[in-house]
């Protein structure tokens, strides 16, 4: 199974933490050259730091740049005109009842998760089709795109977009060596994850234990995993994708969300 990157270079969005900063880590470790990306400077320092542990050897560079705006994207793309492999991993999410949901957070959210992914793509893409060669684009996804979290409506929907974005992207590269795919990742347990649940518990009137435990006893029943991911094994899905070995894989939405999703196909 060929995974060596050497030579590639890869740009992962929203890589200075969680499912980002693994995939990023573990691209290295393939041999890719990697952009980090985040908006502030000293996350992306200590990505890199983090990252230059696993792989001394690797070449690292820092985009420090917010990519929830046109502008940013287009930043991005004229510092760094040409990638081998986009990870569209950018995204927020934020717990609110559909009838708290005002117009600017639909806006927000649209903006952010799915906008970012469609001009990195427009324009990386269209560059790899160009030169007729090789390469690779994954939008991080969720398996709330399919399980709508009745929390966070419009969280699900634009994992929703995204999945018909990048199969809708996927028609452009027919009889090429350039892939596009989305991955649907189930409960991570990301950096901010404790901060996140202790609030959530505190208005609540309960524990973080509690708020776990019912996260796969009344969110996610379905759950056949039963605990949140580690970032590194939804990482490991990603950086396959990434490879050569992953060459006749294209157009497909593949699920690491720990059995949530009941529907086989």
């Amino acid at each position: 199974m060929d995974l060596d990157l050497t030579g590639k270079r890869a740009l992962v969005t929203g890589s200075t933490r969680g499912i980002g900063l693994a995939t990023a880590m573990g691209l290295a470790q393939m041999g890719a050259e990697v952009i980090v990306n985040g908006r502030q400077q000293a996350a992306v320092d200590e990505a890199i730091a983090k990252i230059k542990q696993s792989s001394p050897s690797a070449t690292l560079h820092g985009a420090v740049l917010d990519l929830g705006g046109a502008e940013g994207c287009a930043r991005l793309t004229a510092q760094f005109p040409d990638v081998d492999i986009l990870v569209n991993n950018l995204g927020i999410y934020e717990p609110k009842t559909f009838f708290e949901i005002e117009d600017a957070d639909w806006a927000r959210m649209f903006e952010v998760n799915v906008m970012s992914g469609v001009r990195l793509t427009r324009h990386y893409l269209k560059r790899m089709l160009d030169n007729k060669d090789w390469g690779r684009v994954v939008f991080i996804s969720s398996e709330s795109g399919i399980y709508v979290p009745k929390e966070m409506v419009h969280y699900g929907f634009s994992k929703a977009a995204q999945l018909y974005i990048a199969r809708g992207a996927a028609e452009q590269t027919r009889g090429t060596n350039i892939t596009v795919n989305s991955v649907l990742p189930g409960p991570t347990w990301v950096e901010m994850a404790p901060t996140r649940l202790a609030a959530r518990a505190k208005a609540a009137g309960t524990t973080v234990d509690d708020l776990v435990t019912r996260t796969f006893t009344e969110r996610r029943p379905a759950s056949l995993l039963q605990r949140y991911a580690q970032p590194e094994e939804v990482a490991n899905l990603i950086c396959y994708l990434c490879s050569k070995a992953a060459s006749a894989t294209n157009g497909a939405a593949l699920r690491v969300d720990g059995g949530i999703v009941t529907n086989p196909f």
